[in-house]
């Protein structure tokens, strides 16, 4: 009885190991069942190190290789990837590890008939592939910091065995849209070798077992192209032909095969920018080089995706077989290339890639779109009410409608303000906004064609009638506009300052000479005198001046009297001045406050009346006039917090200097203005001059009596003087102040 459950033990133990060992090989078995027949099989891969440094993978096969496997490098993380046409893996592992030098590990993984054989390292090495009997020898070398990256000097291409001669028929160069060099060599065929290298001095491309005609061994000046290349000169050397391109300045180079053209491509090394100089899109991606003869597209999609690590789904119809070679391109570009060679197309979606031709692309596009019209016509209608909180429900509704926001208050007289003394009225909101008097634009169309839009002001509801998925948009849409409108304090100082300052000079003399005879004249006067002394028909005692050249309002005046008592002869003399000294600063000080893109304005003063007067049949009228302190302003705040505004400051002041008689005892004065209108941009807080004007006026008048006012000295007897210097000066200010609605009080 005690040794059941020990055999029970023993046969659980046993059934387990039957089934993981079936669950070891099955995958095995199925796997090797699923791998299509190969003409050729790895068997074995060994890393050995040779004198010199040098590390040397030979990979055994079953039958030796045709020509050497193309493949292609990457610079990080630096790896070697060749393909094995017709390949199988019989080795029973993908991994080899090595630890040699450059070398990590070596992975053989078998993709349909094809075997890729990737090379991991640890730093950028050179390599050389070549064929010994069953084996591909691939040889490593380390190279310099400042060499190129990953297989620094590799074959582009290898010349098969035997194989025809090959001609050059043709070398042009060109200049890009984005100022790169493009040197295109024409082929006989696309099955020439082609090795291509950088060097110090420039580009070095071989063209294996390739004649070049005598016409074309030239040497070609292209510096006047505004490319990195100089020179580009081409000869024979040997069986084989030498190209070198010497560029300039920092560059970059890369190359690439279509059909029997090779291209390459010299350009500035300069990352920094995401697009060229004509604006299409710089390619970005990680730099690959690519080497295949009429291979498959499906096949070369495969290898791009397994380089990226993308996932490319290929339509059905992509079909067709292509060479190209590809010497450090990015992969984006290679992937452009080949898509353009064949009139494919891409949609990216993530990570995942969909190819397909063009036509098919469109079409496909094409059909859900119409599909997806076709389900908007016949889903049903459902009715919502959106309640707005600061948006207006009519500006809403015209917005929906494909109107101007505000259309209906921006096209009313009440939005439009100036400086006039009569109030201009508000005009009322309405009520219910049933009738839709416009249906806008119907392109601009927020709504479907189906929808409706009303709305209610006393509640400010918004009414829409759609589809549930466009009545979600639109509730989205309010979110971001339902804010509340921004506000600004506007403030202006109007600055009148005034400096004047003036000095008049007079005199103005008399003399009485009485002569022996009853009766004489006094000088420069026509009166007569009597022997009483006083003037005939005039008041006694008094005489005309003969110099009458004093001010009339003087400060001041100094007067002296010379009379001879024993003959009664009299000069009079009286000298007159003023000087005025005048300083005055007039500040107005207006401020008004509004919002966004609604103008306002704010005035200050009195009206002046004007009485015009009457004839027999008419009575006299009275008219008035304006005399304001006014600003007008239309600001628009911008996202950045700067503003724009439309500005007009008006200051009016009487000048009762100008004033006229209209009739006798009524004075009509006068009215000097100053006016500013301009829009200005303006950052919020600042302080802006607005303009100004600066009047100035300076007199010098003399009024003298011809010939005795020039005499020297004397002359001063003879003239009055006037001198005014007067200055005005006229400044605008602007602050304008975006009011913070989170410090405003609760």
């Amino acid at each position: 009885m005690n040794a059941l459950p020990k055999i029970a033990q023993k046969l659980t133990r046993h059934l387990l190991g039957v089934v993981l060992l079936t669950g070891l090989v099955l995958p095995l078995a199925v796997r090797a069942a699923d791998a299509p027949p190969t003409g050729n099989a790895v068997q074995s891969v060994e890393t050995t190190t040779l004198p010199g440094g040098k590390i040397v993978v030979r990979v055994n096969l079953k039958n030796p290789l045709t020509a050497i496997p193309a493949g292609f490098t990457v610079g990080n993380p630096p790896r070697i990837a060749l393909d094995l046409p017709d390949t199988g893996n019989a080795m029973g592992r993908n991994t080899v590890t090595a630890n040699l030098g450059p070398l990590s590990s070596v992975n053989v993984v078998q993709a349909g008939t094809r075997t890729r054989l990737v090379l991991n390292l640890n730093k950028s090495v050179e390599y050389d592939a070549r064929i010994e009997g069953n084996s591909l020898l691939v040889a490593l070398g380390d190279i310099g910091a400042s060499a190129a990256p990953v297989n620094a000097s590799p074959h582009f291409a290898e010349a098969a065995p035997g194989a025809a001669s090959h001609s050059i028929r043709d070398i042009d160069f060109r200049r890009g849209a984005a100022g790169e060099a493009r040197i295109v060599t024409t082929l006989s065929d696309a099955q020439a070798g082609i090795n291509i290298r950088q060097q110090s001095n420039g580009v070095v491309v071989d063209f294996i077992g390739t004649e070049l005609p005598k016409a074309l061994q030239r040497r070609l000046d292209v510096a006047d192209f505004g490319t990195p290349v100089q020179i580009i000169e081409t000869y024979t050397l040997g069986d084989n032909t030498r190209m070198v391109i010497e560029p300039k300045g920092g560059w970059e180079y890369s190359a690439y095969q279509t059909d029997n053209s090779f291209i390459v491509e010299v350009k500035k090394s300069d990352d920094s920018q995401k697009k060229t100089a004509d604006g299409k899109v710089k390619y970005v991606g990680e730099k690959l080089s690519l080497n295949f003869q009429n291979v498959e597209v499906r096949s070369v999609l495969q290898v791009i995706a397994d380089f990226t690590g993308l996932n490319i789904i290929a339509s059905d119809t992509v079909s067709g077989n292509l060479t190209l070679r590809l010497k450090d391109v990015p992969w984006d570009q290679a992937l452009d290339l080949i898509m353009q060679s064949k009139g494919l197309d891409k949609r990216q979606n993530g990570n995942v890639i969909w190819i397909a031709p063009k036509d098919e692309l469109l079409t496909k596009e094409k059909l859900e779109f119409e599909a997806k019209a076709a389900v908007t016509d016949l889903e049903p209608l459902s009715t919502e009410y959106i309640p707005l909180n600061y948006m207006r429900a009519d500006e809403a509704k015209d917005m929906l409608y494909g109107l101007a926001s505000g259309s209906s208050l921006n096209n009313s007289s009440s939005n439009e303000v100036n400086c006039s003394a009569q109030a201009q009225g508000l005009e009322g909101v309405g009520g219910t906004g049933g009738q839709q008097s416009t249906q806008g634009n119907t392109d601009q169309k927020v709504l479907t064609k189906r929808g409706r839009a009303t709305y209610d002001l006393k509640t400010n509801t918004l009414i829409i009638t759609d589809t549930a998925r466009k009545i979600q948009e639109v509730r989205e849409l309010l979110v971001r506009l339902d804010v509340p409108a921004r506000q600004v304090m506007i403030e202006a100082r109007v600055v009148i300052a005034d400096s004047g300052w003036s000095r008049d000079l007079g005199v103005k003399w008399g003399a009485k000479i009485v002569g022996p005879d009853a009766g004489t004249t006094v000088l420069g006067s026509k009166t007569q005198i009597n022997a009483s002394g006083t003037q005939a028909g005039a008041i006694g005692g008094t005489f005309g001046n003969i110099v009458d050249l004093g001010l009339q309002a003087a400060a001041g005046s100094l007067g002296l009297s010379f009379l001879n008592v024993a003959t009664g002869n009299l000069l009079a003399l009286e000298l007159t001045a003023m000087e005025a000294d005048n300083r005055g600063k007039v500040v107005s000080n207006p401020r008004v406050m509004t919002t966004n893109q609604k103008p306002a304005v704010i005035l200050n003063g009195t009206q002046i009346p004007y009485i015009t007067a009457g004839t027999d049949t008419t009575n006299a009228t009275v008219t008035f006039k304006d005399v304001f302190l006014c600003l007008l302003v239309d600001p628009q705040i911008l996202n950045n917090d700067t503003l724009i505004m439309s500005v007009e400051v008006q200051k009016d002041t009487l000048d009762p200097n100008n004033s006229v008689a209209t009739a006798p005892g009524v004075i009509a004065p006068a009215i000097a203005t100053k006016r500013v209108k301009t829009q200005v941009r303006v950052n919020n807080g600042e302080t802006l001059v607005l303009g100004g004007i600066f009047d100035q006026e300076e007199f010098n008048d003399v009024t003298k009596v011809p010939f005795f006012g020039d005499i020297p000295g004397l002359g001063n007897l003879f003239k009055t003087t006037s001198k005014v210097d007067k200055k005005t000066e006229l400044i605008i200010f602007l602050t304008p102040r975006i009011l913070d609605d989170r410090l405003s009080l609760r």
